[in-house]
């Protein structure tokens, strides 16, 4: 494997600085321009035409002293109309969703990670994203990062949330740079047969135990300042949830040595989302005919089941979930699961997901066979994108666009998380590479 550089330094007027170690290595890699080129990477596999388009756009780049040719203006305009819809006939370009996040500003900062404080500590937070949008502004040609305070008399009440209903605890795990965790509230079939009893036993009352004390004041002080009613349409997805709950390993050998209280798993699971929705939408003042459509799941573990397991325990969830809030043809119908999937793509064309995100292992091509009517947001791989790969994202960009061309609907994204070390000048690339060679007119 080739050494991969995680950062980019902002040039100087007298061009590209040294790295603080005193050079750029190119140890394991090929030196590209600007690049550092993983060889087993997109770069590595493309033809000579791509690789020619790549080279020509770094070539420029290292003559712009390091920064990537492109009219932020007229991209953002162009952006505006493709993003408002991917498939559409007449949008100038491809549309773009590798935006950078909070989470970036940390590399580009030079400060060391610390996520529990950007979540707690909210003036700390937006000091960041202001000192990170006086970089991203001359660079990208957007402020990309929130700098309002939030309003106190917005702020949601605690409601509980699904895992509560199954007695799981969510606990920070890692220190500054952690996360949150979801801990498991059964490890025996035993222990799950007993929790289920008792899940059941919640569900009679769903909305005395969901809402808090101070519920009617704060639905109150929330309407007088104009916030939306709190509503549920999105949940970690079926498979990742469970695994949480009970384990991912005996989730799984429990299809085997117990195949009716995997079942069983499934069918309390899905009565538990679909009372909680309920419960707010009726709180809301929502009929089932009133309340609002769409609903997306964020399900990374379903890679761990068979297409025999999926079909046993996730897809009746899904069955019921979008029978219910997503039962049209443009109703949204997401599903987030950056792994590898292409083991579950029939059944999830069955769904007729109108939006997907899966792990960089499938191609374009392959999802848009099972999903016709899906916005696909990929295929840039995470770690190309974290990893600063000047070559290989421009070559991840000109494999997606030509699988997409035809029939469009790829809004050009990571496939999966966009994570800390990810710069502003490779956004800036990206886009710059989306000017040139991702406009329809030129298709």
């Amino acid at each position: 494997m080739a050494f991969l550089r995680r950062n980019i330094y902002l040039p100087t007027e007298a061009g590209f600085p040294e790295s603080p170690a005193g050079g750029l290595s190119t140890r394991g890699g090929i030196w590209k321009g600007l690049s550092i080129v993983n060889e087993n990477g997109a770069y590595a596999r493309a033809d000579a035409d791509t690789r020619r388009r790549v080279d020509d756009l770094l070539e420029d780049t290292r003559k712009n002293g390091g920064l990537a040719p492109v009219d932020p203006e007229a991209f953002w305009r162009d952006q505006r109309t493709a993003i408002a819809n991917p498939f559409g006939r007449d949008i100038p370009q491809c549309p773009f969703g590798a935006i950078l996040t909070s989470e970036c500003v940390f590399a580009e900062l030079g400060l060391a990670e610390d996520y529990r404080r950007q979540l707690e500590d909210e003036a700390w937070a937006l000091d960041l994203a202001r000192r990170y949008n006086d970089l991203a502004e001359p660079l990208v040609g957007r402020r990309i990062l929130n700098e309002r305070p939030s309003d106190p008399a917005r702020r949601a009440p605690a409601v509980k949330a699904l895992h509560d209903i199954f007695e799981a605890e969510n606990v920070w795990e890692g220190g500054p740079a952690g996360s949150w965790w979801l801990k498991a509230s059964a490890s025996t079939p035993a222990e799950l047969a007993r929790l289920l009893d008792r899940v059941e036993k919640r569900l009679e009352n769903l909305r005395e135990f969901l809402l808090p004390p101070d519920w009617a004041e704060a639905v109150a002080r929330r309407r007088a300042a104009g916030a939306p009613p709190l509503l549920y349409r999105h949940q970690r997805g079926p498979c990742t949830f469970a695994c949480s709950i009970f384990g991912a390993e005996n989730l799984l050998l429990l299809y085997y040595d117990d195949e009716p209280l995997f079942r069983r798993f499934s069918a309390v699971l899905q009565r538990a989302i679909l009372e909680r929705a309920r419960v707010l939408d009726k709180e809301a003042g929502f009929t089932p005919e009133t309340a609002p459509r769409g609903w997306s799941w964020a399900d990374d573990n379903c890679c761990l089941f068979t297409p025999e397991m999926y079909e046993a325990f996730a897809m009746p969830i899904h069955r019921a979930v979008f029978a219910r809030y997503a039962p049209d043809p443009r109703d949204r119908r997401f599903q987030h699961s950056d792994s590898a999937m292409a083991h579950l793509l029939p059944q999830l064309g069955e769904l007729r997901l109108t939006g997907v995100n899966f792990g960089p292992t499938l191609t374009v091509a392959e999802i848009r066979r099972h999903l016709p009517d899906a916005v696909i947001n990929g295929q840039l791989a995470p770690f190309t994108y974290s990893r600063n790969e000047e070559a290989n994202m421009v070559a991840e960009f000109l494999r997606d666009f030509a699988q997409a061309r035809e029939r469009r609907g790829l809004l050009f994204a990571t496939a999966g998380s966009i994570n800390n070390g990810t710069r502003l000048t490779s956004m800036r690339l990206l886009m710059a590479a989306i000017q040139r060679y991702g406009r329809f007119e030129n298709a």
